[in-house]
């Protein structure tokens, strides 16, 4: 029987929106919001291309909500979307100078942030975290 006070998916909801708060609540804020800061840290650590593809998936984003956050960083000057030669429906997502900017201060901010989520948790909890997570998100991709 699912308890409604102690389930699963209201406490990942639960840390979810907790999680998402903290990140608007940033340092980096006040330039562009936590879901931009977020995927440019991750722009900012790739060496390969970066495609709108895969920032849906590594955020699991609907293709819709990925072309809106990526047309709010162009608007804010963070990237610009230029076209590959080998394939002109392609358009690969390159960081401006602007963006560079603010690397250090995303990096310190998410370091921060990953630091308080995981404090007083020791390392065996954790793998069993990242090993249940990854088993749900497994059931739900099916």
């Amino acid at each position: 029987m699912v308890s409604f006070t102690k389930n699963a998916t209201r406490y990942v909801s639960k840390l979810s929106n907790k999680i998402r708060r903290k990140l608007d609540m940033l340092s980096s804020r006040n330039a562009f919001s936590g879901s931009q800061g977020r995927t440019l840290h991750f722009l900012l650590t790739q060496t390969e291309d970066v495609f709108q593809k895969d920032i849906e998936e590594e955020y699991s984003l609907r293709p819709s909500t990925a072309t809106e956050l990526l047309k709010k960083m162009e608007k804010n000057g963070l990237i610009v979307r230029e076209p590959v030669a080998y394939d002109n429906r392609l358009k690969k997502i390159v960081v401006t100078e602007k963006a560079l900017g603010y690397q250090q201060q995303v990096k310190e901010d998410l370091t921060a942030l990953e630091a308080t989520i995981v404090e007083g948790i020791p390392e065996a909890d954790l793998e069993v975290f990242f090993n249940v997570i990854e088993k749900m998100m497994d059931n739900l991709s099916e």
